[in-house]
């Protein structure tokens, strides 16, 4: 897909410039671009709450009495890698955007890093979920928040696995997010003791009868339905396993669940799932005051881990820009990543963590089941706690990862 440059100005004025702080001067402005899927099929799990989230962080920085104004910019990449590519290309030549944030799915958001690293801007990457990110296509330019597929995989494949679900057949989103989601759970139930019987690629985004796939899921003789995908795919296929009745043969496993798509389905057909998270609104008291803000923002809402990561690494950011210098972050982006990783983050949405040397911030995972609505005393009241698992544990081990940056 050709865009032209009057094409894309259009795009971005659609997608509406919000400035989080009125500009001072162009030296002493850091701009944010939220790049992410305002009207497609990850709306819901990122979209205008991950907005939100960036522009809350942003508004907290100014009430922090930081010395230096923040534009947030936003921009939808219609879960095209070109698209999301020439967004950011614009953004960082024509707008002087500093930091990219969300960044779409997991094919944009390597097209994405490499144009980062081109301009030596900052890439904090929430909404993609390919672990490829800080492993071979690693860069001193990007940090990872909030999940990754190795810990997905990690959590859903290996518990499921050992709790009896040991044979598995997979519908899978034909890109990179869902081929690398497919591959590392299946190593998770090879390693416990289970067996991939199947699996098949739909093509992305643009499938929405999944009846056939459901079939093929059926007639491979599987205990569970594993679900590569994301977003109103994922929900379409939830409810079409309903319909054609695999609930009652088959575990449905989401892979990647979030609480937007719990709310929107229904706990009446989501009790009882397994799902990771690494945010939940309702942990504790500082995830709740958390949420009441984005509230205020986007009612009727609870934010889930990516959009909570949008919050967290642009807090994180704007710290360290506090800590250098607006001259010295908007002239190297390598250097503030670098201050990123030296010091520990620490805000309501995640608490209190470190950013390793790859760029994986190290965020807690939890392992939640889906309340039955008996146990539910409101509309977003949805999980409980099975485990905890800490992120020195729950992500890939740096030595595994390969990044090509890392020494030893």
């Amino acid at each position: 897909m050709i865009i032209s440059r009057r094409g894309l100005l259009r795009t971005a004025a659609a997608a509406s410039i919000l400035p989080a702080t009125r500009a001072r001067a162009q030296n002493s402005t850091i701009k944010i671009g939220v790049l992410t899927d305002m009207s497609g099929p990850g709306r819901d799990v990122t979209g205008p709450l991950s907005l939100a989230c960036a522009r809350q962080a942003a508004d907290e920085c100014a009430q922090s009495g930081a010395p230096f104004a923040v534009e947030v910019l936003v921009a939808d990449h219609q879960q095209k890698p070109d698209v999301g590519a020439a967004i950011v290309r614009h953004w960082f030549d024509e707008d002087d955007v500093d930091m990219i944030v969300d960044g779409g799915n997991s094919a944009g958001a390597l097209a994405v890093q490499s144009i980062v690293r081109e301009k030596n801007k900052v890439f904090v990457a929430s909404g993609p979920g390919t672990s490829v990110l800080t492993g071979e296509q690693c860069s001193p330019n990007c940090l990872h928040w909030a999940y990754d597929t190795y810990m997905l995989a990690h959590v859903a494949g290996s518990a499921t696995t050992a709790a009896g679900g040991d044979s598995w057949f997979f519908i899978t989103a034909d890109y990179a997010f869902g081929h690398q989601l497919e591959k590392e759970t299946s190593l998770f139930i090879q390693q416990a003791g289970g067996r991939v019987l199947g699996s098949v690629h739909y093509p992305f985004p643009e499938t929405t009868d999944f009846s056939s796939y459901m079939q093929r899921a059926e007639a491979s003789g599987a205990k569970v339905l594993g679900l590569a995908n994301f977003g109103a795919d994922l929900v379409t296929c939830v409810k079409q396993a309903h319909e054609f009745g695999l609930v009652e043969k088959m575990r449905v496993a989401g892979l990647l669940m979030l609480i937007p798509l719990v709310h929107a389905i229904g706990i009446e057909m989501t009790q009882g799932l397994v799902l990771t998270e690494s945010f939940y609104w309702d942990l504790n008291d500082r995830t709740r005051a958390f949420a009441k803000r984005t509230a205020a923002r986007v009612p009727d809402a609870k934010p889930d881990m990516v959009q909570a990561g949008c919050y967290a690494g642009t807090r994180h950011y704007l710290k360290s820009v506090s800590a250098i210098g607006v001259t010295a972050a908007k002239a190297d982006g390598v250097a503030t990543v670098n201050r990123m990783k030296a010091m520990p983050f620490n805000d309501d949405a995640f608490g209190t963590g470190t950013i390793r040397e790859d760029g994986r911030a190290m965020n807690t995972a939890y392992l939640f089941q889906v309340k039955k609505p008996g146990e539910s005393v409101g509309p977003w009241d949805l999980y409980r706690t099975l485990a905890t698992m800490p992120g020195e544990q729950a992500f890939r081990p740096l030595s595994e990862g390969h990044c090509p940056f890392v020494k030893g």
